[in-house]
């Protein structure tokens, strides 16, 4: 049976691979939730600044829902996108990326929960590394965007994704997907997408704990 849905979305792979996995088995999806840094204007834990979302949701064809928050409104913002997503969109399920850190879907579902829709996780507990490489095979592109410089150094920034670097990513002592946030990356093209995401690198910034690679939009002529 067909659900619409919202989906939680960061950009990201394994979150574009669940919506993928969803469109696929005939869902529709409603809108893409994102949750938004209100003081910098760029997505939350990503960096992906607004100009840019707009274009991934014009590409892929899914309007935006944006949260737009501080972090201690965090909870409550999302809350209230899920009640929105339900009431205005017809939203019966919300969407997430997770495969299997267990506190995250607490977290999702009791949010879920409180909207009185339901959570799926449509990659929940598969192979880490299986799941990297579907999403490589089945044609996505992406970039990695930012890096917990304990365990990767900047010199992964900018570099797409392949079965390669993932190998390299490995090596390096990360978990082949960086589910315990070892990298996060920005899909730009592939099977959803109507239009390749046209970006420029705009520097890397560094803090004690992460790099990230700076990029903006950069509109097509």
């Amino acid at each position: 049976m067909s659900k619409k849905f919202v989906m939680s979305y960061s950009c990201g792979k394994d979150s574009t691979l669940a919506l993928y996995r969803m469109i696929k088995e005939g869902h529709k999806p409603v809108a893409l939730l994102i949750t938004v840094d209100k003081k910098v204007l760029r997505s939350w834990f990503h960096g992906v600044p607004e100009e840019l979302l707009n274009m991934v949701s014009k590409s892929l064809d899914i309007p935006l829902l944006l949260v737009k928050c501080e972090g201690e409104e965090y909870k409550d913002a999302f809350h209230k996108a899920l009640l929105k997503a339900r009431d205005e969109l017809g939203a019966e399920a919300c969407v997430f990326g997770d495969i299997d850190l267990e506190a995250h879907r607490v977290w999702c579902t009791d949010r879920c929960d409180y909207a009185g829709i339901e959570a799926i996780f449509p990659l929940w507990q598969e192979s880490r590394e299986g799941l990297t490489y579907e999403f490589i095979d089945t044609g996505f592109k992406t970039v990695i965007k930012n890096v917990r410089l304990d365990v990767l150094s900047t010199d992964f920034l900018g570099k797409q994704l392949t079965r390669e670097v993932v190998k390299d990513i490995v090596k390096a002592g990360s978990d082949p997907c960086g589910e315990n946030g070892e990298y996060h990356t920005f899909a730009f093209d592939g099977p959803l997408f109507t239009f390749p995401i046209n970006f420029k690198e705009n520097g890397i910034i560094t803090n004690e704990k992460y790099g990230f690679l700076d990029i903006v939009g950069v509109v097509n002529e």
